[in-house]
This record gives C-alpha cells, sequence and structure tokens, in this order.
C-alpha cells in the first residue's frame, strides 16, 4: 500500500468515532489476566466479568463446550474462571468483544459466516500449534482470532466501496482479498495492520495480520504467519468462510505458507496434514453451535 494512501487510511481511522478503541473492561481483565499465576485475583477477575452480560456468557458457552471436553456442566462465572484459565479467558475476552464492533447496518457479508471463520481458523492455529510443537500455542490464537480485523475496518470506514468489493468476491466467486486489492487498491490485511498498530497490539501480531495472505513477503521466517495462513486455507476450503462459495484450488506443499513453515519448522516432514484436515470435521459443527448461540444471545 502506497504511503499517502496508507497515512490517509490512518488519518481517517483516528478521525472516525465509528472506530471503536479498546473497552476500560477488556484491558481491565487483561491487566488482571497479566498477574503472575500466584498473585491471580480469581474474585477479582470474576467480579469484573460478572459486570458484562456478553462476556460472562461467552465464558460460560466456552466453559461448556465440547471443544475443551468438559466432563461436568459448569454454571457460575467463577467456575467458567477456573476451568478455562488465564490464558483462555483472554481470549474470550477478545472474541466478545469483537463480536460486538461489527457494523450493524453495513456489513456486507454473513456476520455468522465471518465470526465461524475468524473463531475457527484461531482454533485450527493453536492446534497446528501445538502438533508442531511450537512454543506458546495461544498467542498463536489471538493471532489468528485477529487475523481479519482489516475487514471491519473497511466496513467501517468505506462502507459502499467495501460493499462493492464483497458484492464483485461473491458474483465472481473469488477471495475477497483479491477483490479488494481489484476494487480498493489495497486489502484488508493493511487496514488491519493499521488498527493493530492503533490498538498498540504487540509487533508479532500485527505482521500475522499484515501477512496472512502473502507469507512470502513476511520479513522473517514467521512459523505464526505461516501457521494462520495455512489454517485460513484449511476453514474455507472446509466450509468455514465467508458464507460464499470460492473457487479454490490449491497444493499445500506448493504453498507459499508452507515453504515458510517449513523454514521456520523443520520437522514439518513428519506432520500428517491430510489427517489433521480430517479432525477439523468434528471442530467445525462444535464451533457453528457457538457462534450461533452467541448471536442467539
Amino acid at each position: 500500500m502506497k504511503s499517502q494512501l496508507e497515512e490517509s487510511l490512518r488519518t481517517r481511522m483516528r478521525s472516525l468515532h465509528a472506530m471503536p478503541t479498546i473497552p476500560s473492561i477488556l484491558t481491565s481483565v487483561l491487566q488482571a489476566l497479566d498477574m503472575p499465576p500466584d498473585q491471580l485475583e480469581i474474585e477479582k477477575v470474576t467480579e469484573m466479568i460478572s459486570h458484562d452480560k456478553s462476556i460472562a456468557a461467552q465464558c460460560l458457552r466456552m466453559a461448556n463446550s465440547a471443544l475443551f471436553m468438559r466432563q461436568s456442566a459448569i454454571e457460575t462465572i467463577r467456575g467458567a474462571v477456573v476451568a478455562l484459565g488465564a490464558r483462555r479467558l483472554r481470549d474470550i475476552l477478545w472474541s466478545s468483544f469483537l463480536m460486538q464492533m461489527a457494523p450493524k447496518n453495513n456489513w456486507p457479508l454473513n456476520a455468522r459466516a465471518f465470526w465461524e471463520h475468524s473463531f475457527g481458523c484461531a482454533l485450527v492455529s493453536q492446534q497446528f500449534a501445538r502438533k508442531l510443537s511450537l512454543p506458546d500455542p495461544e498467542r498463536v490464537y489471538l493471532c489468528a482470532l485477529l487475523h481479519d480485523i482489516g475487514e471491519l475496518v473497511n466496513a467501517t470506514l468505506l462502507p459502499e466501496p467495501f460493499r462493492a468489493t464483497a458484492n464483485l468476491a461473491v458474483s465472481r466467486n473469488i477471495p475477497l482479498f483479491d477483490a479488494e486489492a481489484e476494487t480498493l487498491g489495497f486489502t484488508h490485511c493493511d487496514t488491519g495492520k493499521l488498527l493493530a498498530e492503533y490498538w498498540n497490539l504487540p509487533p508479532s501480531t500485527q505482521a500475522v495480520i499484515e501477512y496472512h495472505h502473502t507469507p512470502e513477503k513476511s520479513p522473517a521466517a514467521d512459523a505464526v504467519v505461516a501457521i494462520v495462513n495455512l489454517s485460513d486455507y484449511l476453514c474455507r476450503l472446509r466450509g468455514m468462510g465467508y458464507g460464499y462459495d470460492e473457487l479454490l484450488e490449491i497444493q499445500f506443499s506448493r504453498l507459499p505458507g508452507w515453504e515458510l513453515l517449513h523454514q521456520a519448522v523443520p520437522q514439518l516432514d513428519q506432520f500428517d496434514i491430510a489427517r489433521f484436515t480430517l479432525e477439523l470435521d468434528g471442530d467445525a459443527d462444535e464451533i457453528q453451535r457457538l457462534v450461533a448461540a452467541t448471536f442467539a444471545s
């Protein structure tokens, strides 16, 4: 993206009241969760979460989800806080905030499908990282959850051009990324990076948002960028895309993301990608149930 256009979008984002800042409750709870484990105040965290009905409900849904193999029902916020743990709570807080952020009137995509894709990509990326024994798979989850936030920016800053872009993608069955580049001259990767800067997200998260469709342009052999890129493809191929059919014909071993991941993780040769993709089917059903329950509430 040209520097003049980038600066124009950055200025517009900062001045537009519709572009949300991170709410104080999210900041407060995240700060409480960043305390060392032996100093974490469970009661304080529980009280803060209980003040936001949307976040509290999401915590209970996630704590009882089959995705986390819970054996017995959890009925209290405190029980959910204890069961989920600090790292999973961070993910849920971000999920709740993002799902409230989507434009209500100018959203040209299928909102539920969008969140199924974001949530699905986060779970697949985390599982991918765990199977490759990468450190901090929870960070991978959050990066993947946030990877498409630029689409929310485009819908907020440029509602009509973005609607035309989405219509073009649907009519031609092409990736939204390609339609954006053709009609806007930039993509959600560019505007997502600007929002990540605006929110002061870590540089590693910004890199994933910026390069998840173009991992070959990543300045370093970043395994997380590669994993989110591949997980994005996997979700779209397994019916967790943006609510329309894309014409995707890919061979994973030839994808730039696969090559980048191979540079970062030499043991990739031992990874059974075919078996991994088959395991996604059951997860897809549960992801769709969770997103549907969230929208119903």
